[in-house]
């Protein structure tokens, strides 16, 4: 089933990018709509908008997709129920198609709600404790969003029609519109996990890795910047961007300081990918939905090729994800390291990857506009803390000595994981230069001073020393200073956002119901029903077992009682 899936979207991915070249050259855009039912005067209506985005888009999702499906049959290889996987993963792609080609809000819930729904399955694979709350965490922080498309699909009944996009131009400026951004802005920030939605990304890591090498890449966490860039035309001058931009800056901060800390190493590969999804979503606010897209697609790549590479590491150290455990996989894993470490300086924005085309051109246009100190210096130190974390990471895998065992077996002769990896080194390496022939109709030719252009290479020199100086450290030696104040705990825990969340939400309604149920269940409504009933009844019970005993005492003081009685009664009559 394996091979026949990945054939299948393989050759679905070809047929998307030569459909893509066609569209682009003809600047074609298709819009068609099947009428499924039409009962009386009300038409029930599938619409399919396919432009050169959602092929590219869709032709991506394929690739990486088929490619999963591929690793998928020798990592999932001891696993009994293969078939099953194989058939979710797929449910999970063709979600995110219909979410991609819909240009009708009805259909874009069901791509929405079958993401967050498949992922839930995913996430709660393996089954155990810490899965079903990681499961969750992930269903209930995306049904915020669900629940604001379903809100959206009711104020956008106004218009007579869910196709949305025939209204974001000209009602621009009508108040249904203002409501409709507000709903869309925040679903889409509980989808790529904004803050406050962040911790439901790194607990999600509790799915098998080809599912994380899929969610991380192109499918659910991407949902919500695919669905900001289609709507940007609308949201373009709205209050709620400036709040979206200002949040995205906190996510990318929050995420890159919090990867530092990290040793586990898929929490340090999502939290990445929180971290560029916060780069997307604020360059996506300051009104460059193309460039936002276009990190989209070679962000997608190398960050698919990093979990498989995860994989295939966690695979050969026994199922073990504490990189204090590993180090010096570069002799042992050569293939899989240069994987590994390709995709690692892609992510970190090095000259001529993938990465670097669209992370410069992002730094580039921030550089160009006008922005306060702050955005400024978030942005530019958060790039700084992606080349810290992924450099201490390439330490603590590659260049420090070997940590786990006396006797080990390390091998990198799994074609089948070595081929897929292939097919996405290629394209973390090839992407970033063809898709900006495609994606841009003209180049970007930005001007600036010396200083601001080599801005990001300086800040990417400071985050490389820092990562080194610190992985040589001993660890409480940097962090003596914060734990003073206790600020390396707030670091360290994503700015106890999980906390928050989980516990954060629930503590005072657990104890407020405790508090019921201690002095309302178990207290006054006991004594007034069940138990007082009870100890009434019993006492009675007691008095007359005593009277009824055969005690000559007894039955001599009833009797001179009873005869008092009868005389008093006598005495008054």
């Amino acid at each position: 089933m394996c091979f026949n899936s990945f054939f299948f979207l393989f050759f679905f991915s070809l047929m998307n990018f030569f459909f893509m070249i066609y569209f682009i050259m003809n600047n074609l855009v298709l819009f068609f709509e099947w009428e499924i039912i039409c009962f009386n005067s009300m038409n029930i209506v599938m619409s399919i908008l396919l432009d050169w985005m959602s092929l590219l888009f869709m032709m991506f999702v394929f690739l990486i997709s088929s490619v999963v499906i591929f690793y998928s049959k020798s990592y999932m290889n001891s696993e009994l129920n293969l078939s099953r996987f194989i058939i979710l993963v797929l449910m999970f792609v063709f979600s995110m198609i219909l979410l991609i080609i819909s240009p009708n809000l009805i259909s874009i819930l069901l791509g929405w709600d079958g993401l967050g729904l498949i992922s839930y399955c995913l996430v709660v694979y393996y089954q155990n404790l810490k899965s079903y709350n990681a499961g969750m965490l992930t269903v209930l922080s995306n049904r915020i969003g669900d629940v604001m498309i379903l809100m959206v699909i009711c104020w956008i009944m106004n218009y007579g029609s869910w196709n949305y996009i025939f209204y974001l131009d000209f009602m621009k400026n009508d108040y249904v519109m203002f409501i409709v951004s507000f709903m869309i802005v925040f679903a889409a920030m509980t989808k790529s996990a904004q803050i406050p939605f962040s911790s439901w990304l790194p607990a999600a890591m509790a799915a098998p890795t080809p599912v994380s090498a899929l969610v991380h890449s192109s499918t659910l966490v991407t949902a919500g910047v695919y669905l900001l860039i289609r709507f940007n035309y609308l949201l373009i001058n709205m209050f709620f961007f400036k709040l979206l931009l200002l949040l995205s800056l906190l996510t990318m901060f929050m995420a890159g300081i919090s990867a530092n800390y990290e040793f586990d190493l898929k929490k340090i590969i999502a939290l990445s990918t929180l971290s560029q999804l916060g780069l997307m979503m604020s360059i996506l606010s300051l009104g460059f939905p193309n460039i936002a897209f276009f990190h989209l697609l070679t962000h997608a790549m190398f960050k698919a090729l990093l979990f498989m590479c995860a994989g295939v590491i966690i695979h050969m150290m026994s199922d073990i994800q504490d990189i204090r455990y590993m180090g010096g996989l570069s002799n042992y894993i050569p293939l899989t390291s240069l994987c590994l470490n390709i995709s690692n300086l892609s992510l970190c924005g090095i000259p001529f990857l993938s990465g670097f085309y669209s992370k410069d051109l992002i730094l580039e246009m921030v550089s160009f506009n006008n922005f306060n100190f702050l955005v400024f210096i978030l942005f530019y130190f958060s790039i700084g803390l992606t080349v810290f974390y992924t450099f201490r990471l390439l330490i603590y895998i590659m260049i420090n000595d070997f940590n786990l065992m006396v006797i080990y077996n390390l091998y990198d002769e799994d074609y089948i994981m070595l081929n897929s990896m292939f097919i996405l080194l290629f394209m973390s390496v090839l992407s970033g230069s063809f898709l900006m022939w495609f994606i841009f109709s003209y180049p970007y030719m930005i001007y600036l001073p010396l200083n601001l252009k080599l801005m990001v290479f300086y800040f990417s020199i400071f985050g490389l020393l820092f990562g080194y100086i610190i992985s040589n450290m001993s660890f409480y030696s940097l962090n003596k200073l914060l734990f003073m104040y206790n600020l390396s705990n707030f670091l360290c825990l994503m700015w106890f956002m999980p906390n928050l969340s989980t516990y954060g939400l629930s503590y005072f309604y657990l104890n407020f119901s405790q508090f019921l149920f201690k002095n309302i269940d178990m207290g006054w409504s006991e004594v007034y029903s069940g138990w007082g009933i009870f100890n009434i009844l019993k006492k009675y019970s007691i008095f007359y077992n005593i009277y009824q005993m055969n005690n000559f005492k007894i039955y001599l003081f009833s009797f001179i009682l009873w005869l008092m009685i009868l005389f008093l009664i006598f005495l008054i009559n």
